[in-house]
């Protein structure tokens, strides 16, 4: 499906925003992109070289790729269900994600709805994504692992499997579960994230390919006793640890009453924090917990349209950066988030903030003008640049890829070129900005993965769209009878 030409000059860019922080997050002077061998070479303002492809950007803002910190693939198959729609997040898992597991007993369902969720996601933007796959349990007659991986590795993108799972029934929600919800013990389930290590895990910079360990909950999927084993044994084998924490209110008073602390507390005696811990969600987090990701690095998937969706909360990421707590951005699973795309995800981040009428609690930035544009008002609490920002350099940090998420020569050529052809980005005098303030979904000239073109003007080579519609509607039809 993707083109193997890694020599590519991109010129005429009208903007560049390159991921980075401050003054850096706008190119100045030339804005031409060399890439040689996957790799960015060069930045300025360059002439074709024999042998190079050239991508006219005229009219078009570049970006760096997309990094997705957290997502749920095997729930593109499940999106508007109405029994869930309206539901908040302990009933909706109820309804929705642990009812209809049922239905993937088969690899094709499961390989579909991967697809269906990558496509989406490319054709926003995204670059690389981390899939919190916790669709396993005993006796499962495929492969989950291997399908997800092979249906990223044939659309070009780099994926972050995040091996996920439970290793007991969790009692508000698995209580009438399917035969497919059930638990793995704890020597199955860290016996297949060492075989998964063995076969996919790259811990190289600009890694095509990565395992983590990742329980869905360190809550409730898995006796408190088993958490420090799964830890230990993540970084024996050199991998990330990943899971959800703090979503709703309900893990807050989990911890308080079960255990006498918050979920921060919780998790950090059971050494589930530090740099290579990141956590989905963080919405209900108090003063201590912020300052305890800011000081053992640990880090924030902020998944903000699925919060909204879930009638979750917004979570406190203004604050969390100003302490310079690692933060990515992620749009979670598709059942809780039906336009599960980065640059939906992008413009609601931008938003979310902004409509949070706890202006008076933010803390700004060292060296950073306060972010209220007026006493009571927050306009200035997120910046598309602080978007951006998040979304790129931030998900490389979440997730440990040093070698992507920003446009510098020596950094992999992940990248994606918007056209802003619609008329929703007419009369923009900032067209840095179009992509994440305009909302909706800018038309792509070209999307690269280290160098390879894996989007050219919106359409993936190879790729039969309306097949894979026919594909998803067919699987949808199935599980209504």
């Amino acid at each position: 499906m993707i083109s193997t030409k890694n020599d590519v000059l991109i010129r005429n860019a009208d903007e560049v925003l390159t991921g980075l922080a401050g003054p850096e997050m706008r190119l100045t002077g030339g804005r031409d992109i060399r890439v040689r061998g996957g790799v960015i070479s060069a930045i300025g303002t360059l002439s074709p070289e024999p042998g190079e492809k050239v991508i006219d950007a005229s009219g078009c803002v570049v970006y760096p790729g997309w990094i997705n910190t957290h997502h749920h693939l095997f729930q593109s198959l499940l999106k508007g269900i109405p029994s869930g729609i309206n539901l908040a997040l302990v009933p909706w898992l109820a309804a929705v994600p642990v009812a209809y597991r049922k239905h993937f007993d088969r690899e094709e369902m499961l390989r579909v709805a991967a697809r269906v969720g990558l496509v989406e996601l490319m054709l926003s933007g995204c670059t690389t994504v981390a899939d919190h796959q916790y669709h396993y349990y005993p006796g499962m007659p495929f492969d989950a692992t291997a399908a997800v991986f092979d249906e990223a590795e044939r659309l070009g993108v780099r994926m972050v499997l995040c091996r996920g799972g439970q290793t007991q029934a969790r009692a508000m929600t698995d209580g009438s579960a399917p035969p497919q919800v059930a638990p793995e013990t704890l020597d199955a389930f860290l016996a297949s994230i060492e075989a998964d290590v063995q076969r996919w895990h790259d811990p190289s910079p600009m890694s095509m390919r990565r395992m983590a360990s990742a329980i869905t909950t360190p809550n409730w999927s898995c006796r408190v006793d088993e958490l420090k084993p799964m830890a230990r044994e993540a970084r024996r084998l050199g991998i990330r640890l990943h899971s959800h924490l703090s979503e709703t209110y309900d893990y807050v008073r989990w911890a308080r009453e079960v255990h006498g602390c918050t979920p921060m507390q919780f998790v950090e005696k059971h050494e589930w924090v530090g740099e290579d811990v990141w956590y989905a969600h963080m919405v209900h987090m108090d003063d201590s917990e912020l300052k305890m990701c800011a000081e053992t690095g640990t880090g924030i998937a902020h998944c903000p349209q699925s919060n909204g969706r879930l009638g979750s909360g917004i979570a406190r990421i203004p604050e969390a950066m100003a302490l310079g707590v690692p933060v990515g951005l992620a749009v979670d699973g598709a059942a809780s988030n039906e336009a599960a795309d980065m640059l939906s995800e992008a413009h609601m981040c931008w938003l979310a903030h902004r409509a949070d009428t706890r202006a008076g609690e933010r803390v700004d930035p060292p060296g950073r003008a306060p972010r209220s544009a007026q006493p009571g008002g927050n306009a200035g609490a997120m910046t598309v640049e602080d978007v951006v920002h998040i979304g790129t350099a931030g998900g490389a940090r979440v997730l440990g890829l040093s070698g992507v998420g920003t446009l510098a020569v020596g950094q992999a050529a992940d990248l994606a070129v918007y056209d802003l052809d619609h008329p929703r980005f007419f009369g923009l005098h900032d067209a840095a900005v179009g992509p994440v303030a305009s909302g909706g979904r800018a038309t792509l000239r070209a999307l690269l993965v280290q160098g390879r073109t894996v989007v050219e003007n919106d359409a993936i080579p190879g790729l039969d769209i309306a097949q894979l519609r026919r594909d998803a509607q067919a699987l949808v039809d199935l599980m209504k009878h």
